[in-house]
């Protein structure tokens, strides 16, 4: 596979196979990802690699906050707090792809809350990345950080892992930073599911739609 057929088949896998995976394929992918390029050479990045009876308890600790009614915050505004179009349109059919797949209903609130839920427990995948930053650091190194996100997810590949990029996991820093013994000196900027792909499972048969390059190139001579 080259490269760019690995960015066109990469996708966003929230199913996996109940199969360990080897630490040494967790560190040969971040051993890859870790030439990616960021501004001035910073490498902003910190990962934690959180697996086994430690990836399950932390887990619990987030689902049970979000089962509790009490609202996750980022720290930092991932999203719009009100969307505009095109891009309110893009999220809406992304919502409707997934849980179409599922067939699970606008009505169905049991099931949609569940099917979120299991983004706090990585979708049970049996790796759980974290990623922080030194609150010191500035906007640049959101951009150095999705770059070096992009490369983990590319080189996973290569070991036949699939991931999925996940804002949910930094919705409850309180939590993962106690759990993990990080202060307020450090961002929480998102996590990373990562594991065996189930591919018989629906929800990991569909593909969100992109827009084509004539929709946000402009090409001046």
């Amino acid at each position: 596979m080259n490269v760019s057929e690995a960015i066109r088949n990469r996708k966003s896998v929230r199913k996996f196979l109940d199969r360990e995976v080897d630490p040494k394929a967790v560190e040969a992918i971040l051993d890859t990802a870790r030439w990616a390029a960021s501004g001035t050479n910073a490498q902003p990045w910190e990962v934690v690699v959180v697996t086994g009876e430690r990836k399950k308890s932390l887990g619990d600790r987030v689902e049970s906050a979000y089962r509790q009614g009490i609202r996750g915050r980022m720290e930092y505004n991932y999203y719009p707090v009100d969307w505009k179009e095109p891009f309110k349109r893009r999220r809406i059919e992304c919502g409707k792809a997934l849980y179409g797949a599922l067939k699970i209903g606008r009505e169905d609130t049991e099931r949609r809350q569940s099917q979120w839920a299991a983004n706090y427990r990585a979708f049970d995948a049996p790796v759980m990345m974290l990623f922080f930053m030194d609150r010191y650091m500035e906007t640049g190194s959101y951009l150095d950080y999705g770059i070096f996100l992009q490369s983990i997810m590319l080189a996973a590949m290569d070991h036949g892992l699939a991931t999925c990029p996940q804002a949910a996991l930094g919705e409850y820093p309180d939590i993962v930073k106690r759990e993990l013994g990080y202060g307020e000196d450090h961002v929480l900027i998102c996590g990373l599911a990562l594991g065996y792909e189930d591919t018989s499972d629906p929800v990991n048969n569909y593909r969100t739609a992109r827009e084509e390059v004539s929709v946000f190139t402009r090409f001046i001579e």
